[in-house]
């Protein structure tokens, strides 16, 4: 079955490759098997020697790279830059870090004598070979955030990219050949989701990790939970995104906009429901709404271009459908709500702010994967929260306000993997990422996130 990379922009096929059939696969799963009995030996000197190095190309192969995932996936090209750059920069903070978060840790004395032993200490070692199932979304950073930690610990890694970057896929697996790291370290496996459950029934498979959609994340926690392995899984999100009336109004519209549309509104972490105060809903409205309808939409590879095309045909007609049933329901398009006239080809959407939402409109419960923005008024914080809690979905959420007991009340009582207040949503390598409920289990990225496909080890002497 052909692996293709079209262009969103354009519709054009710009590659085609063919899947690796069983007998590549197993020697891949040898290779990485292989690989790590004694990659795992190696020092945190080593390690952070090679990863460095992947860093310094991958910083050298900048432009090139952010114009293979500008034509795969349609991202604006200078946000495919920034994740180019932003890569860079946690390779190079776990090759600084990972010894020290991986560090002994000792019991207090009194514990240790209380438990009978003269010394005892935690101990960290790495799981093994983890599968990385991985989307089109961010393909650089999502694997980087996974690769980094994970060979780090001293794990190797099997890459299963999304089918529609596989430019991007092999250029991955090619980096971290270059910079040195052993044969088997890590491995793109150019593969159809089909061939996924096999490859993570192996039992040289120890862990695997996904981000993606609800319905794959279901599938692989399903299959490793029949086979006990350890899964993180990072997966759709439907962040609020709150603004209180001691907040700065225009500067949390100018903000909306970036935290929508970012990634042409593909990407988990945007925000997606605002949830205004009636105090100031007028006026934060017309201007998100209106800073909504000034963005260009057009060729991502063009400099002056805000929002490129959504990366699949069918994730427009998705996105269509939800508006559209929104719509049909009584919502208020206060802009957008269709494709671009001047755009014939590619898969353009138009920015759209949605007013009048209802609980019985799809759009109040399903993720909108797209540059739409729905928005809802309050009249306090009691039903700020409410409103934000009320989705399957758990990732992370926005807050706007001054007013420090709102904030103590939002992170007591948002359900989500993080509150940022005055800002929007954001993944660094030093802070923990992940959801609740539907958004999936397990943390990524800081101390939390190598350690999740670590053997945590109780040593213990007896006195």
């Amino acid at each position: 079955m052909p692996i293709a990379s079209v262009n969103p922009a354009t519709g054009e096929t710009l590659k085609t490759f063919e899947a690796i059939g069983p007998e590549v696969i197993e020697e891949r799963l040898a290779a990485a098997h292989a690989a790590f009995r004694t990659f795992r030996t190696t020092s945190f000197a080593e390690r952070s020697r090679l990863l460095k190095r992947a860093a310094a190309l991958l910083e050298e192969d900048h432009d090139d790279i952010a114009r293979t995932m500008t034509c795969e996936m349609g991202k604006p090209l200078a946000a495919a830059e920034a994740e180019a750059a932003k890569c860079v920069k946690a390779m190079r903070w776990y090759a600084d870090h990972a010894e020290r978060l991986l560090a002994d840790e000792y019991p207090a004395e009194d514990d240790v004598l209380d438990s009978g032993a003269a010394r005892a200490r935690v101990h960290y070692r790495p799981l093994g070979v983890v599968l990385a199932v991985m989307p089109w979304n961010f393909p650089l950073w999502q694997v980087v955030r996974f690769a980094a930690p994970a060979l780090m610990a001293g794990n190797t890694g099997l890459l299963k990219h999304a089918s529609n970057v596989p430019q991007t896929a092999l250029y991955l697996g090619d980096l971290f050949h270059r910079a040195g790291f052993p044969d088997g370290c890590f491995q793109t496996l150019l593969i159809g989701s089909g061939a996924v459950e096999g490859v993570l029934r192996d039992p040289r498979v120890a862990a695997a990790t996904l981000t993606g959609s609800e319905p794959a994340g279901r599938s692989v926690a399903s299959i490793a939970g029949d086979e006990v392995k350890k899964t993180v899984l990072e997966l759709g999100g439907s962040d609020p995104y709150v603004v209180m009336p001691s907040a700065d109004v225009d500067k949390a519209a100018r903000t909306a906009v970036t935290a929508r549309v970012q990634n042409n509104g593909q990407s988990c972490i945007a925000a997606k429901r605002f949830i205004v105060h009636e105090d100031v809903y007028d006026t934060f409205t017309e201007r998100f709404a209106a800073r909504m309808e000034a963005l260009t939409v057009g060729d991502p590879l063009e400099r002056s271009t805000d929002v490129g095309p959504l990366a699949t045909e069918q994730g427009r007609t998705d996105l269509e459908e939800l508006v559209d049933d929104a719509v049909r329901l009584g919502a208020r398009a206060m802009c957008g709500a269709g494709r671009p006239g001047d755009q014939p080809h590619g898969w353009f959407y138009l920015p759209t702010v949605l007013t009048g939402i209802t609980p019985e409109m799809r759009i109040h419960q399903e993720e909108a994967f797209g540059p739409v923005a729905t928005v809802y008024r309050v009249a306090d914080l009691e039903e700020a929260v409410s409103v934000a809690n009320d989705s399957p979905f758990g990732l992370s959420s926005n807050v706007w306000t001054r007013d420090e007991g709102e904030m103590e009340r939002f992170v007591r009582d948002i359900e989500a993997g993080g509150v940022f207040f005055n800002g929007m949503t954001a993944s660094h390598p030093a802070m923990p990422f992940g959801g609740v409920k539907r958004s999936g289990y397990g943390r990524e990225l800081s101390g939390h996130g190598i350690k999740e496909f670590c053997n945590t080890t109780t040593v213990w002497t007896a006195a």
